[in-house]
C-alpha cells in the first residue's frame, strides 16, 4: 500500500514550543506544544532559558506522535526567525532549526525556511471561520512580542510583507501580562484578565488612547493602570480598561488604515487575538458601513504561537516547487 505524503512544521518561539503534521489537504494529522514555564511573578524568560525548555521540549513533543503508518514525511519547515526581514534574529529559533535541518539531511527531503509572523499568518488564512479571497489585505499581529500592522501580499511561494504601523513603545501581550503580574496572575496573563474582566459592568473608567498616524503607545496605559491600583480600583475594572485601551488603539490605526485607501480585508492574528471582548469590538466599529472593514480571525487554536501555519508554508513551497 502506498503511504500519504505528510509535511512537518517546526516553531519554537519566545514561549511556546510546537509541532504540527498536516497532510496535503492542509488538514491536521498530529499536533502538539507546551508552554514554556516562567516562575510566578516572573514577567518573562531570558532567551537562554527558553532556548533551553525548548530544548527539552522537542523531543518529548516528538515521543507523543501517534502512529502514522499510513504516511511518510515529505517534507519539513521551520521558523528560522521573529519576521521576513534582514537581521531579524532571536536565539530560541536554533532550536527548531536544529531538529529540522537534522531530520532533513537524515531523510533527505525537503526542508524549508520561514518566519514566525508568515506562519502567524498563514495559520490565520487556513483556520479563519471566514475564506479570505484576496491576496492583498492588512494584518495585525498582536502579541507580547510583536504589535504590527502589516500590509501584506501573498505571492504564492511566501508573503511579502511591509510594516506601516504599530507600537511605538511596549507590546499589547507585554501591556496584558504586566499588568496581570501586578494583579498576582501566572505568566502569560491573557486568559486570566480576560476572566477578571468579564465581571466588569459597563461603567468602567476607559484609559485614553496615544495614536501617531498609524502608530500607537501603550506605555502610558501600563502607567495609569498602575496608578489605579495602587488607588485600590476595582481589579476587574482595571482588566477591562487595559483590553478596551488595546481595542481602541488597533481599531483608531485601523480606522486611518482604511481612510488611507489601504485593503479593506483585515486579517487578526496573535495571542492577544484571543481575547473575545477585542474581537467583538474590532468587529462593531471596522465593519460599520461607514468604513466597509472586513475582518478575518485565526481560529482561538491557532491565534497564539503554534506550528500549523509554518506546516501549510512548507507543504505550499514543496507543491509549488515540485
Amino acid at each position: 500500500m502506498r503511504k500519504k505524503n505528510c509535511y512537518l512544521g517546526i516553531d519554537t518561539s519566545n514561549y511556546m514550543t510546537s509541532i504540527c503534521f498536516i497532510n496535503e489537504e492542509h488538514e491536521i494529522i498530529y499536533e502538539a506544544k507546551k508552554l514554556l514555564e516562567v516562575k510566578m511573578g516572573e514577567k518573562g524568560l531570558q532567551q537562554s532559558q527558553a532556548t533551553f525548555q525548548h530544548i527539552k521540549n522537542l523531543p518529548m513533543l516528538f515521543k507523543q506522535v501517534n502512529e502514522m503508518e499510513e504516511y511518510q514525511l515529505s517534507g519539513i519547515a521551520v521558523s528560522k526567525g521573529p519576521r521576513p526581514e534582514e537581521g531579524s534574529y532571536m536565539p530560541v529559533f536554533l532550536a527548531g532549526m536544529a531538529v529540522a535541518e537534522s531530520m532533513a539531511k537524515v531523510l533527505n527531503i525537503p526542508l524549508i525556511f520561514t518566519t514566525h509572523q508568515e506562519g502567524h499568518i498563514a495559520a490565520g488564512i487556513h483556520s479563519a471561520d471566514q475564506k479570505m479571497t484576496s491576496n492583498h489585505f492588512l494584518a495585525v499581529h498582536l502579541s507580547g512580542g510583536t504589535s504590527e500592522v502589516l500590509e501584506v501580499r501573498n505571492i504564492g511561494t511566501a508573503f511579502e510583507i511591509d510594516i506601516i504601523g504599530g507600537t511605538l513603545d511596549l507590546h499589547a501581550g507585554q501591556l496584558i501580562d504586566r499588568i496581570g503580574v501586578l494583579l498576582g496572575f501566572p505568566f502569560p496573563a491573557g486568559p486570566s484578565i480576560e476572566k477578571l474582566a468579564k465581571i466588569s459592568n459597563d461603567d468602567f473608567k476607559r484609559i485614553p488612547t496615544s495614536i501617531k498616524e498609524l502608530c500607537f503607545h501603550f506605555s502610558g496605559a501600563e502607567a495609569e493602570a498602575k496608578r489605579r491600583l495602587a488607588k485600590n480600583e476595582p481589579r476587574e475594572s482595571i482588566a477591562r480598561a487595559i483590553e478596551h485601551h488595546i481595542a481602541a488603539s488597533i481599531t483608531k490605526v485601523l480606522s486611518k488604515a482604511l481612510e488611507k485607501e489601504y485593503p479593506k480585508d483585515i486579517l487578526i492574528v496573535g495571542g492577544v487575538a484571543q481575547n473575545q471582548y477585542i474581537r467583538n469590538y474590532l468587529i462593531k466599529q471596522l465593519e460599520h458601513p461607514r468604513l466597509g472593514g472586513r475582518l478575518f480571525f485565526a481560529h482561538k487554536n491557532y491565534s497564539g504561537d503554534n506550528a500549523f501555519g509554518v506546516a501549510t508554508i512548507g507543504l505550499t513551497q514543496i507543491l509549488l516547487n515540485k
